[in-house]
């Protein structure tokens, strides 16, 4: 297998991870509102991700110096023309980080209601975001024939591009609400575990919707492959969560994510970012990537790294999984 295949199995595999593991943390952020009644609700959920959102985040930063190091024309493209995007994604991850720190600091009602929409927003904007970037990544932009972004915003705004948003959205909420099942006891567990399922229905129909039309665009055996298993895992989910087996549905709904990004992955190989003007200003994992000496000594260090990173985040998780409720949380 050629170096260049196997950095862009590496970016898929990262994003991969990222869409998983971040998913569940932006949907209960944006659940914040809708599941937490009072203070000790919603600190309840924010304590289910305290541990584990900024780790999360690693899998985000690994996946861009990936694709900085190993593809840098198809970084740099899609950096310049999805500029806005990416920039309202970076900002809101910002607030929302920020929020995360500063809510606990003072206990006025009004102050923790402020970080609270932070946290919020902070979750929705990325969430929605990267369906319509990916979207866009897939169905193609209009590059010129020295590979640059000669596109506006609304070239972004696209139909197929505004679906995949809200098809992200959708399952990251739902993700994000059978993680909250997972991770607390008692009548919030009770709502997320019943929230789930009515937020996981919206989401199969979306899902089935954007990947059917995904498919009829670009194409291949695998991403066929891997977006029925992906329907098929979601409705596992979906059936594992109305029999409260919290565990089960969300191994469906993360297989269910992991599987969905895996058929943009595999319809969109061997291109990184199609042309909708002319096939000469696509760029590929051929014509995109880096020498063979840069993927080469990238290849050793991802070798060696990428087993400690692995270990460290999934010790987290294990140290930090019990359950929780509001009677762990103390009175101020």
């Amino acid at each position: 297998m050629e170096l260049t295949t196997i950095w862009f199995l590496l970016v898929a595999v990262l994003f991969t991870g990222y869409f998983i593991l971040e998913g569940f943390d932006f949907g209960v952020g944006v659940l914040l509102p809708v599941l937490g009644r009072d203070d000790k609700e919603r600190r309840v959920m924010i304590n289910t991700i305290g541990p584990v959102w900024d780790g999360n985040e690693v899998w985000l930063i690994t996946a861009g110096g990936a694709m900085f190091a190993a593809f840098p024309e198809w970084y740099a493209t899609l950096f310049s023309g999805f500029y806005l995007p990416l920039l309202l994604i970076l900002l809101a991850l910002i607030a929302r980080g920020v929020a995360f720190e500063y809510r606990h600091k003072r206990s006025e009602v009004s102050w923790k209601r402020r970080w609270d929409n932070a946290i919020f927003f902070g979750s929705l904007v990325p969430a929605i975001l990267w369906g319509v970037a990916f979207a866009n990544i897939l169905r193609g932009v209009p590059l010129d024939a020295d590979h640059e972004y000669v596109g506006g915003l609304f070239n972004l705004l696209n139909p197929y591009a505004l679906l995949g948003g809200a098809t992200t959205a959708a399952l990251f909420a739902t993700h994000g609400a059978v993680f909250v099942a997972l991770k607390t006891v008692g009548d919030i567990r009770d709502r997320a575990a019943a929230l789930a399922v009515r937020l996981g229905v919206a989401a199969a129909v979306l899902a089935v919707a954007f990947l059917s039309w995904t498919l009829t665009i670009r194409s291949s055996t695998a991403a066929v492959v891997f977006a029925v298993a992906a329907a098929l895992a979601l409705l596992g989910g979906l059936a594992a969560a109305t029999v409260r087996r919290e565990g089960w549905a969300f191994t469906g709904t993360a297989t269910a994510i992991g599987l969905a990004v895996a058929t943009l992955f595999a319809a969109l190989f061997p291109n990184v970012l199609p042309s909708t003007l002319d096939p000469a200003g696509t760029l590929t994992a051929t014509n995109a990537a880096s020498t063979p000496y840069t993927l080469t000594i990238m290849t050793w260090v991802a070798v060696f790294f990428t087993p400690i990173v692995l270990a460290y985040q999934g010790w987290t998780y294990w140290v930090f999984r019990k359950r929780i409720g509001v009677a762990h949380i103390p009175q101020h």
